[in-house]
């Protein structure tokens, strides 16, 4: 069965960095586009980035353009998001998600299936 596994959460100054990481099994990881979402406190789920099945395609939300970045290793079916510079409108949630579609783009949508989430804090 399919399973998102994140990781790297942490808490942070703002202007800090943080790399997280998404451990999938269960799929064929490289046949599948693949994205990051997060969760503020007190607000709804939100996209951030989308990458396509071999990593040369990458898509952010504006807030995060220049600062994070999306990347994948098929061999090792890990999903990753490099996040730079942080703010502390960054706060929040990140959960990796699957499309549902093998090879093809749908779009995210709040119902793909994710993982746990992992916690990023960023305070001074």
């Amino acid at each position: 069965q399919v399973q998102l596994v994140e990781s790297g959460g942490d808490s942070v100054q703002p202007g800090g960095s943080l790399t997280l990481s998404c451990a999938a099994s269960g799929f064929t990881f490289g046949d599948y586009w693949m994205y990051w979402v997060r969760q503020a406190p007190g607000k709804e789920l939100e996209w951030v980035s989308t990458i396509n099945r071999n990593g040369a395609t990458t898509y952010y939300t504006n807030s995060v353009k220049g600062r994070f970045t999306s990347s994948r290793d098929n061999a090792k079916g890990t999903l990753y998001l490099l996040m730079d510079n942080l703010r502390s409108d960054d706060t929040a949630v990140y959960y990796c998600s699957k499309d549902p579609r093998e090879r093809f783009r749908t779009g995210w949508d709040p119902r793909f299936q994710r993982g746990q989430g992992t916690q990023v804090t960023v305070s001074s």
